[in-house]
């Protein structure tokens, strides 16, 4: 075999690296969210998700998508996903870092910070690999709704909180550790669930309560392969106002496989190593959770924690794209310097950063804010923080994994790059800004969280520490109630939103980040609102912004 040229110029993988000990940001977001924490477990974690095994596991989990066994040889209907044994490698992996349910366990409730060291294990896992992470959240985010069926609750708790993963196809009481996925929207609804038309006739009454038969269909139905799911129905006889929350398990408590037919697994542009499915109900069985016709209410405490997890999956998605960018152009070479010695690139990477450790301080920020549910102040501003973050970390997400790519040039497009990632990333983006409500839901949300209550003293306070530090900020925050005020109507409800998640963001970097990160953001986003990467003014310290970014 003839050699036609020499290989060179071509940087090598960002892999085997800790993804923890390297991300500066997340760091300090953990001491100023959760002082005292023991972070441990979380450089052990950095170090299991930037491997390159781990990044292997990704990749085949993601080219060996799931595929759909709705009968065996026999020709009996088993309505099975099978997957790569990567994707169960993967699955264990986020089940043994305590990713799922575990931070509602006694032991780690005690410690004050549960939800913040989740969250930031959760960052973590979704720069390896964030598809898997689907079912892991929704088995996170189940615990507050399921406890108003407590007979439930005390059976599959200890197995939502335990660290095992188990993917069998059992009776609960047979596995060590069990998962929960959800089903709300239907083909002709959408994200206006009320106009599901599911229906449950009533069953009778056992150990597990009020119990019923459920007949419909789901348009979205994530994770078919999970023990089981927290679904609405109309319950017959109730009319419209009759929308209640059910507790649909695959195998029933006899060991018999519940009634739960797959009709195919959705083609999706990304989150392509979970499987997502429409699936059909025939008489399928299924108990009460909560009071009828609180169905909306009653999944949608489930929804509050997932959108927590959409806002730091972006957020872990944004770290490992730029991460990569600048391991990429620390050692590409062009036009006589390394790329990140380029002054234009050098902008587009500390804007990049400035960006990405934003985002990660907004949604650390809501994480705390769950880990103080009993505090008046957190539990409103929880209530503001969660559609804010939610809307503006995974609105920009799509066009941050563009820019990221876009560093890396031909090498970025390609699915080859760096175990496929940067395609990966972008391709997997815009699922957490659709996902549990898109854009105008949560900017909905914003109003509506305004509206009850003193959020607006609630967010106000919170950002009282900030004052003083920067002048366009100080006016921004004497402007908000003003911007609440002329923004309160649906019209503009997107403006708020954005406002409001620039100027909280903004006040946090006060907090937790050094001086040239806080006054570039703040001269970029709240003084200028610049609208492209790249775009940072000429008296930015863009060194020390990209020096701190530095993954390794």
């Amino acid at each position: 075999m003839s050699a036609t040229h020499e290989v060179f110029n071509q940087p090598a993988p960002l892999a085997d690296v800790n993804l923890f000990s390297g991300n500066r940001a997340l760091q300090d977001a953990i001491r100023f969210n959760a002082p005292g924490l023991d972070t441990a477990p979380l450089q052990a974690l950095g170090a299991l998700a930037g491997s390159a095994e781990t990044q292997r596991h990704a990749r085949l989990a993601n080219v060996f998508t799931p595929q759909l066994r709705s009968h065996d040889r026999f020709g009996h209907r088993i309505d099975e996903v099978e997957f790569h044994p990567s994707y169960h490698a993967l699955m264990t992996a986020a089940a043994e870092a305590g990713l799922h349910g575990t931070p509602y366990a006694a032991d780690e409730q005690a410690s004050g910070h549960a939800h913040v060291k989740r969250a930031a294990g959760f960052m973590l896992f979704t720069e390896a690999e964030p598809s898997i992470l689907c079912p892991i959240s929704m088995t996170y985010a189940v615990t507050p709704a399921l406890r108003d069926n407590p007979a439930i609750h005390c059976d599959w708790a200890p197995r939502l909180e335990a660290r095992a993963y188990d993917p069998q196809l059992k009776v609960w009481r047979d596995k060590a550790g069990v998962t929960m996925g959800m089903g709300m929207t239907e083909k002709q609804g959408g994200s206006d669930v009320r106009a599901n038309t599911t229906r449950a006739v009533h069953d009778g009454r056992d150990e597990w309560g009020e119990r019923y038969r459920l007949t419909g269909h789901k348009w979205f139905f994530s994770a078919p392969m999970c023990d089981a799911f927290l679904v609405l129905a109309y319950v017959e006889g109730l009319g419209e106002g009759g929308l209640s929350c059910f507790f649909l398990p695959r195998v029933l408590p006899d060991g018999t496989r519940n009634t739960l037919r797959i009709q195919r697994l959705k083609d999706k542009l990304g989150n392509q190593a979970n499987a997502s499915s429409e699936v059909e109900f025939d008489n399928t069985v299924a108990w009460l959770v909560g009071e009828p016709g609180r169905g909306v209410p009653q999944i949608l405490s489930m929804g509050t924690m997932t959108r927590l997890d959409c806002a730091l999956g972006t957020s872990g998605l944004m770290r490992q794209a730029l991460s990569i960018a600048l391991h990429h152009t620390g050692q590409r070479q062009a036009f006589g310097k390394r790329l990140v010695e380029q002054p234009l690139m050098k902008n587009v990477l500390a804007d990049l950063a400035l960006e990405s450790e934003a985002a990660t301080a907004l949604s650390m920020r809501l994480a705390r804010a769950f880990d103080r549910a009993g505090d008046e102040h957190e539990r409103l501003l929880a209530r503001v923080l969660t559609p804010i973050a939610k809307f503006w970390i995974c609105k920009r997400g799509s066009a941050f994994a563009q820019e990221a790519m876009e560093c890396l040039g031909g090498n970025g497009y390609v699915e080859e790059g760096g175990e496929g990632i940067p395609a990966r990333i972008y391709r997997e983006m815009p699922v957490n800004s659709i996902w549990e409500g898109a854009g105008n839901i949560m900017a909905l949300d914003l109003l509506r969280a305004l509206r009850k209550g003193d959020v607006a003293g609630a967010l106000a306070h919170e950002l009282a520490p900030a004052r003083g530090q920067h002048a366009a900020l100080d006016r921004a925050i004497d402007a908000l109630p003003t911007l609440i005020d002329a923004h309160a109507s649906e019209t503009t409800a997107r403006t708020l939103a954005r406002d409001v998640a620039l100027i909280v963001q903004a006040a946090l970097l006060a907090q937790t980040a050094p001086s040239a990160v806080f006054g570039a953001f703040c001269d970029s986003r709240i003084a200028q609102r610049h609208d492209v990467f790249g775009t940072l003014g000429a008296g930015t310290d863009v060194d020390a912004i990209v020096a701190r970014a530095m993954p390794v």
